[in-house]
């Protein structure tokens, strides 16, 4: 009896042990699946993954460095365990194309905690859809020529050549005091060097919270970025209050926040945002822009009187370096799936540099646009070698540095 009880216990566990076995191989079956569908990489650290590499990379004077490395092992398009969560990385322009052209179909914007936060919901960076094409269509209508000629370039004109006048009680001039008089007075109007000189500070606190840990505690930069949205969005509301009362722009200087409530009905919050993104975005990224011109034009200062400069500028020093996008659905993409939910990262600063797309790609050297051979590279609209701008149309540092070079 004992010996028969031994045999129905050993054969009720053979089908158990097998059962445990067959969900085993199928899930490692079905895992190598799924990963043969994205791109070749590796997951790096656990929980990590790459993090700390990608950082390294990008904070550094290479920031296409990590890439390139992966590019070595694994092609243009490979994956990594970025942000908490798988990514697909490119350094090839036509993917990278294929990225920015399906934007809202097939791939949306998706930023850190932090930096969605900051830059508030109704931002025109972080918004989606119809919103996001409405306040792209506002912004590109501010900025027409034809009001840029009354409203813009003869003030950077003022604050360059005021600029250069104090040269002799300075050592060095700022250029992100340049940029921040910029925009703070063709947005909100605002004169008073005291005002533009603590929104620069604020500005300043701003920005470093924007790709830091989401932690709202005193001594974190988050926390600090915070309380300086704050106070800029009080301003913010203050000059929208003061306009109102007074009747419009012409009462508040000509700052494009007048003409905002004077030609669109928007709510006081999407306006704030709205004003929070395009100093964000016309700010930080001009100063460093005109930095990288500067430093290069002293190098070669006979390129000063050819506009080649600025696009030379752009793909050498350009600030959009990489963007972050997330798949919407699954996407297909030659032999790879990229699933739903997965960061995809077009890194155009690694396009920029590729020394087979551009000869001494780390070299400034404005007279390579002259080349008929780069002649289409050069049309930053529809090229996928050159992308200075992420793929938009409207942008304020362009503007700021084609304006720069003519007023000397």
């Amino acid at each position: 009896m004992d010996e028969i009880k031994s045999n129905l216990r050993e054969i009720g566990i053979i089908p158990t042990v097998t059962a445990v076995v067959l969900i085993l191989l199928l899930s490692l079956v079905v895992g190598r699946r799924r990963r043969k569908k994205l791109p070749p990489g590796r997951r790096g650290w656990p929980v990590l993954g790459d993090s700390i590499n990608w950082y390294n990379a990008v904070a550094s004077s290479h920031p296409p460095g990590f890439v390139e490395k992966q590019v070595k092992k694994y092609g243009k398009i490979f994956s990594c365990s970025v942000f908490g969560k798988w990514a697909v990385v490119s350094a090839d322009p036509k993917f990278n194309r294929f990225v920015m052209v399906n934007e809202g179909k097939l791939f949306q914007s998706s930023y850190p905690k932090s930096f969605r936060d900051l830059v508030g919901k109704n931002g025109v960076i972080t918004v989606q859809g119809e919103q996001q094409r409405k306040l792209h269509g506002i912004a590109s209508t501010m900025m027409r020529l034809d009001k840029l000629k009354f409203h813009f370039f003869n003030h950077i004109q003022t604050v360059i050549l005021n600029t250069l006048q104090h040269l002799h009680q300075h050592h060095s001039i700022l250029l992100q005091d340049v940029a921040i008089n910029l925009m703070v007075n063709q947005l909100l109007g605002v004169t008073s060097e005291a005002e533009i000189n603590e929104m620069a500070q604020l500005f300043s606190d701003f920005v470093d919270g924007c790709l830091s840990l989401p932690i709202n505690l005193p001594g974190f930069a988050y926390h600090t970025a915070m309380k300086a949205r704050e106070k800029i969005i009080s301003k913010i509301y203050m000059t929208i209050e003061k306009c109102k009362q007074e009747g419009g722009a012409s009462q508040v200087g000509n700052g494009m926040l007048g003409r905002l409530l004077m030609e669109e009905n928007l709510a006081d919050d999407v306006v704030a945002d709205f004003f929070i993104n395009l100093l964000f975005a016309g700010n930080e990224t001009t100063a460093k822009t005109m930095l990288f011109a500067v430093y290069f034009l002293t190098h070669n200062p006979r390129a000063l009187t050819q506009l080649l400069v600025i696009d030379e500028t752009l793909r050498l020093g350009g600030i959009a370096i990489w963007l972050m996008r997330e798949a919407k659905e699954d996407v297909s993409y030659q032999d790879f799936v990229i699933p739903k939910g997965c960061f995809v990262v077009p890194f155009l600063s690694a396009v920029h540099l590729d020394e087979n797309l551009y000869k001494g790609a780390v070299s400034f050297d404005p007279w390579r646009w002259m080349d008929p051979k780069n002649e289409e590279k050069r049309n930053w609209r529809n090229s996928p070698f050159y992308s200075p701008f992420g793929g938009g149309g409207f942008n304020l540092r362009k503007i700021e540095c084609l304006s720069f070079p003519q007023l000397g």
